[in-house]
């Protein structure tokens, strides 16, 4: 299962039949329901282009963007929140950051092995006091 999961890593687009192929050229001869059932059993996902999900639909959520007309000339008067995940050996860590939309400057950072809402609080709660 580690083969598996290192290929993964580094070929993320390749799915069962050439994680199949990969596995006979390194000795290992497995047919393609164990290797679906193993990649299943990892959480192991393909990526593969997507439906486009840009396109305006008949989507009940999408909601104004309120930052249209607002004249963004000083610091501090925006802030804009990002959580990005980081693959680790055994699942993922979670970086969150605070970013000044005005100079650009990164105004608190937390990383995080669970994406919860605690672990974003802690590092808002952190930039506010700074």
């Amino acid at each position: 299962m580690r083969l598996i999961d290192e290929h993964h890593l580094e070929c993320p687009t390749k799915g069962v039949l050439q994680m199949q192929d990969y596995l006979k050229d390194m000795g290992f001869h497995v047919n393609e329901k164990r290797v679906r059932r193993l990649m299943r059993k990892m959480g192991i996902e393909v990526l593969y282009p997507k439906k486009n999900l840009s396109r305006l639909g008949k989507a009940q959520y999408i909601k104004p963007y309120l930052l249209g007309n607002l004249c963004i000339k000083r610091a501090n008067q925006v802030w804009q929140l990002d959580i990005t995940y980081i693959p680790m050996r055994k699942g993922f860590m979670y970086l969150t950051a605070i970013l000044d939309v005005h100079s650009r400057f990164i105004v608190g950072w937390g990383l995080s092995n669970t994406l919860s809402a605690a672990s974003v609080h802690e590092v808002v709660d952190r930039s506010i006091e700074l």
